[in-house]
């Protein structure tokens, strides 16, 4: 079996092309580096800065060094990382220029320490010669997407309610990076859908990664919906790619959603991870779809991503679901493939 992560390094430095050049010689500052989406930066990184000889550093804030290294045992040993304790809302500035940022910390949990975090991360931007500076917004600021559109693009203006904290506190956010902006501060918005890949926690609220995790483990694959819900999924290396590209060539204020275009209903979802898992136990649904129900939809149109900078979704869902299941097995033991 190939090790699933040498086939997304050889993929990631292909695809990313001349963006490493603009990294070289450079010192790099990220918040939420050990989070699924910090993780595959960090990942592109380390691949980039070996295979280039970038010659670049980036310095990755943690609350609990500790912890990052006992998960990330290979990536923390990397010399081309320095791990930095601190607080996202009251952390100390490093004494030294940072010529990109990468704001990836997201708190779903409470709203303000998204927005505070933000404004912490600005001050310290402002102040030490950062060039460009990359947040991680989110597909929530839409609001809910209108069941007769088919794909959300960035010009789209909600006319509802944001029924969430965290989507508030993302907009707010954006509003933040504006203000940031008028200070000569180039600020690279992306607005992030949904992923598959390693590291996406099969514990979590992450449809997909529950699915991996029941067909893995040899139980029925649970759908606690009526599975009518459509949602896409790019891959985590394509989102690391999109997301290294729009930080060294997106442009300023001009938002991008990152994601794929590609729908398909938590059902057939489920599907996808039964065949491509091997899963052999069926797949139960919580509830049945009520009949003329409006459906539910999270796709956001690439057409911007696409024209502009020359991405795509490039590995495809049932691939991307067959690596993130395969690294599991192969990173913990923990499951086997049927």
């Amino acid at each position: 079996m190939a090790n699933e992560m040498e086939l997304d390094r050889q993929h990631v430095l292909a695809r990313a092309g001349s963006i490493w050049e603009d990294l070289a010689g450079s010192n790099i500052f990220i918040t939420g580096g050990t989070g699924f989406v910090g993780s595959w930066l960090l990942e592109g990184f380390v691949w980039a800065n070996e295979c280039f000889k970038l010659n670049a550093r980036m310095s990755v804030l943690t609350r609990d060094p500790k912890a990052f290294r006992a998960k990330n045992a290979e990536l923390a040993g990397s010399s081309c990382l320095e791990i930095l304790s601190g607080d996202l809302t009251a952390f100390r500035f490093p004494a030294r220029e940072f010529h990109y940022v990468i704001h990836a910390a997201a708190a779903y949990e409470n709203s303000e320490v998204n927005v505070e975090g933000l404004r912490r991360v600005l001050e310290m931007a402002r102040t030490h010669g950062t060039r460009r500076l990359l947040f991680t917004s989110s597909g929530a600021v839409y609001g809910e997407q209108p069941s007769d559109l088919e794909k959300v693009d960035e010009d789209y203006t909600a006319a509802g309610k944001f029924g969430t904290a965290y989507a508030r506190a993302k907009r707010k956010s954006e509003c933040l990076c504006i203000g940031a902006a008028d200070s000569g501060l180039a600020v690279l918005i992306a607005r992030l859908f949904a992923f598959v890949g390693p590291y996406l926690p099969l514990d979590a609220n992450f449809a997909v990664g529950n699915f991996v995790r029941d067909a893995r483990m040899g139980s029925p694959i649970r759908i606690e919906g009526d599975g009518t819900p459509l949602r896409s999924y790019l891959y985590a290396a394509d989102l690391a790619i999109w997301l290294w590209t729009l930080l060294t060539k997106g442009v300023s204020l001009r938002p991008y959603n990152v994601g794929s275009d590609q729908s398909v209903s938590i059902l057939d979802l489920a599907k996808i991870v039964e065949r491509t898992c091997g899963a052999k136990q069926g797949i139960t649904i919580g509830r049945t779809a009520k009949n003329g129900a409006k459906v539910q939809r999270y796709v956001p149109s690439i057409v911007r991503a696409r024209t502009e900078l020359g991405l795509e979704p490039w590995i495809g869902l049932e691939e991307g679901i067959r690596r993130m299941s395969n690294w599991y097995g192969q990173r913990s033991g923990q499951f086997s493939m049927k």
